[in-house]
């Protein structure tokens, strides 16, 4: 079933807008996805048992069988869901029974029980689900009456995995939630949520179709969706990624398993801050998707070790306090493999930074050949930050050595894309498919041996290291393509005029008390 075919946003909302009153805005998620993720696994727990209640009546299923003791058996074997990718939920836990007692005084201890006994399955299955569901309804504001509502109007057959297959229809709505929380709770939400026309981009340029995929900033794990999506639509199998990722808070890390299971996808994601405690020490990734955090100051970098794998160089000229984008970078260079491509959204103000520790590190990435691209984007793609992105895509198959990429270590391209896009309102602008085929289709013509790439005025050009080296390592796009180039220093318009406004009431205070001085002086003669 297409997408567009199911029109859910109005009900899912109102399902969100049940908790108004007794939950912020902001943990409405904590209550609504761990619904949604039990829904999935109860639903899909009677999909498989209505499948293999069929096999009993199929002479040519090797579960045929008349042997009510033998069909009693199978069902009850909790093996024969786990290969299947499912668990057996117990009739307490299902959603049947949350229907069932929606209206009952008790349903917020009915939920918070089913999520103890879900818990226990999942924390024996795999222990790096601890602590998924933990019991958050009891303790809650919210009103018996407001919780049946929200059951209510999740069981909608709409929104159901078994009246609508194949459509991913659970994992939809998951996707929905963690964007529309993500508006809800503004700046806060950068953590969790990178806009999807975003991950789009990112996945068709660095197609993951086989290999280890990681990133290590991981979120709610929307680059691991993106690119499961990728490989279902070009008839690849999801067997051939495995998933490797780290995320910082627990709470996210919490969204980005539940988003993974949804999709039944295998995965190893742990807890921990990638800049200082990583997690994966010797993983070397085929692909690194990532979208960091922007411009972190004060994360310590006098905490790494003087020795430590990820740093070009010594310590204190390849990182800085003032802004941790750059040890990103190292980082995520140390975690290709030999051919590995990484996709990364940066701040604007990465591409001309000059602070020592900064520009160091760009300046080694130019001079070795390790920077593939870099694409400007434009402005309000993303809802929780004003400041202005680009994407840097570092590569490893540089050197045309593995026989589909040509030999590129002398130059860069790079393009600029500050004037795609479409406003899909007043403060949200989206890449429809064909600006992102545009963006991805000249990167890969640009790469591809057997492929034509021609430099577009104003919009793309391949650049020597000569050239980037005559311009001081800047790396905004316009100063190649033709565009006007502009420097931008990456903070968002709203901090600039509250910076001049403080400083400009500051001047004024100055000037009242120099008038006064100068009316002072005057009364003296």
């Amino acid at each position: 079933m297409a997408k567009a075919d199911i029109d859910f946003e109005k009900e899912l909302w109102d399902a969100a807008n049940e908790l108004r009153g007794a939950v912020s805005e902001n943990n409405y998620k904590n209550y609504i996805l761990p619904l949604v993720f039990l829904k999935h696994l109860s639903e899909r727990f009677e999909v498989v048992q209505e499948e293999l209640t069929n096999q009993f009546n199929e002479p040519s299923s090797s579960y045929f069988t008349t042997d009510e003791d033998e069909k009693k058996y199978v069902l009850s074997d909790p093996d024969e869901f786990r290969s299947r990718n499912t668990f057996m939920i117990p009739e307490t836990a299902s959603w049947q029974y949350f229907k069932d007692n929606a209206e009952q005084d008790n349903i917020k201890v009915i939920i918070d029980d089913a999520f103890d006994v879900i818990q226990e399955l999942l924390s024996a299955y795999n222990p790096q689900l601890n602590n998924l569901l933990p019991r958050i309804f009891v303790k809650s504001e919210l009103s018996s009456k407001q919780t049946g509502g929200i059951i209510n109007l999740l069981s909608h057959p709409k929104f159901s995995e078994k009246e609508n297959p194949e459509s991913d229809i659970l994992g939809r709505i998951y996707e929905y939630y963690i964007g529309r929380f993500a508006m809800a709770e503004g700046s806060g939400a950068g953590q969790f949520f990178t806009p999807g026309s975003i991950v789009r981009l990112l996945v068709e340029i660095l197609e993951p179709y086989k290999g280890r995929v990681f990133d290590p900033a991981c979120g709610s794990g929307g680059m691991f969706v993106q690119s499961l999506k990728f490989i279902k639509e070009h008839g690849g199998n999801k067997s051939d990624i495995s998933i490797y990722g780290q995320e910082m808070t627990s709470q996210t890390l919490r969204l980005c398993l539940m988003n993974l299971l949804l999709r039944d996808l295998s995965f190893d994601i742990k807890l921990g801050n990638s800049l200082l405690d990583d997690k994966f020490p010797s993983l070397k990734a085929d692909y690194v998707i990532a979208n960091p955090p922007f411009n972190v100051s004060n994360w310590h970098p006098e905490d790494l070790s003087e020795k430590d794998p990820r740093l070009f160089g010594p310590r204190e000229e390849f990182t800085t306090d003032g802004s941790a984008n750059y040890m990103w970078m190292q980082t995520f260079w140390n975690h290709l493999s030999d051919t590995g491509t990484a996709g990364i959204v940066m701040a604007n103000g990465a591409m001309t930074s000059n602070t020592k520790g900064e520009k160091n590190v760009r300046q080694y990435m130019v001079d070795e050949g390790m920077i593939d691209c870099i694409v400007r984007m434009p402005d309000k793609l993303f809802l929780t930050t004003g400041i202005p992105a680009c994407l840097f895509i570092l590569s490893k198959n540089r050197d045309g050595k593995d026989g589909e990429h040509r030999e590129r270590m002398k130059e860069v391209l790079f393009i600029d894309a500050a004037k795609m896009g479409t406003m899909a309102s007043r403060k949200l602008r989206i890449f429809e498919d064909a600006d992102i085929d545009k963006i991805a289709g000249t990167y890969h013509d640009w790469r591809t041996v057997g492929k034509t790439y021609d430099d577009v005025d104003g919009f793309c050009k391949a650049a020597t290291l000569e050239e980037i080296q005559k311009q001081d390592y800047k790396l905004t796009p316009g100063i190649y393509v033709g565009t006007e180039a502009e420097e931008d220093d990456g903070i968002p318009f709203e901090e600039k005029m509250e910076t001049l406004k403080t400083t400009l009431l500051e001047q004024f205070e100055k000037g009242e008390t120099l008038k006064k001085q100068i009316l002072e002086n005057f009364d003296k003669f």
